[in-house]
């Protein structure tokens, strides 16, 4: 009897660890199952470029001085221009802040993108394989081309790009123009911004400079500050995108909201006041 007792109850015993470590069992799986489904979410999270930019309440754009596209206006200080105006647009859209960051070396913008230092590259950004490489790229918005600008009185001996092959350039570095010069094979001075090709120009230090047409048109000719220079020679024909990060969602809501502005006529409207060509 006593034998028969001990039995029945480790009997018990066992279907009572049993059942509790089944009930354990049950409440692990259901928590790796909560947790996996929290990484799972964490992870969409993390990947997500718009709610990243949205829980933080700010665009960081980045973008150098390049008139018309983005530049300070000269009385109030102010960042100004059409990549500007878009920009702040898209931000009230988004429903976040747009904060300008200056690129300091046009070459790594594909590194301050990747760091996070800015949310996207807006700034008359060439469309180009090295481009689509390493970020997501916007669907074009502007019709551009890299132009050769040097003083008016020469333009009539060089008309053609063949005459070009014995002049010296000023380039921005990284940029479109650069590219241009190293496919002509000509002797180039590299500067940090188009702008300072200008410069390079002016002062007589080069022959020329290769340049965006949107900042050739907007700086130089008569009523501006390079009312000297002039440009004949179109090297290519390219277009203007927004570099988002590699996979970024972003790049989707960009386009979306840029369709939106190309339909109601806001986009159009911010062209024109620019004297830009937006693409069809």
């Amino acid at each position: 009897m006593k034998k028969k007792s001990i039995a029945l109850i480790l009997a018990v015993l066992t279907l009572a660890i049993c059942f509790v470590f089944a009930a354990c069992g049950d409440k692990t799986g259901g928590d790796t199952t909560t947790a996996a489904g929290d990484t799972t979410a964490a992870g969409t999270a993390e990947t997500s470029d718009l709610a990243y930019i949205k829980d933080k309440g700010k665009l960081i754009v980045g973008m150098t001085v390049y008139e018309p596209m983005n530049y300070k206006d000269k009385e109030t200080g102010e960042w100004t221009g059409f990549d500007t105006e878009f920009a702040l647009a898209v931000g009230k859209e988004l429903g976040v802040e747009i904060e300008f960051f200056e690129i300091a070396d046009w070459d790594n913008k594909f590194i301050e993108l990747d760091t996070k230092n800015i949310d996207c590259v807006w700034n008359g950004m060439t469309i180009n394989e090295k481009a689509k490489l390493n970020s997501s790229v916007s669907d074009p918005y502007v019709v551009n081309a890299q132009v050769v600008v040097m003083k008016k009185d020469k333009l009539a001996q060089y008309p053609d790009e063949a005459s070009l092959k014995d002049l010296s350039f000023a380039v921005e570095n990284g940029s479109a123009g650069h590219d241009a010069a190293k496919e002509l094979g000509c002797k180039t001075t590299v500067v940090k911004y188009q702008s300072d090709a200008l410069l390079e120009v002016e002062s007589g230090a080069v022959d020329a400079c290769i340049i965006d047409l949107t900042m050739a048109n907007g700086m130089t000719g008569e009523g501006t500050s390079y009312a000297d220079l002039g440009y004949v020679v179109e090297l290519n024909k390219e277009e203007y995108g927004i570099s988002c990060r590699k996979g970024s969602d972003l790049t989707a809501e960009i386009n979306r909201i840029m369709a939106e502005m190309k339909a109601d006529g806001s986009l159009q409207k911010l062209a024109d006041k620019y004297e830009l060509t937006l693409v069809d």
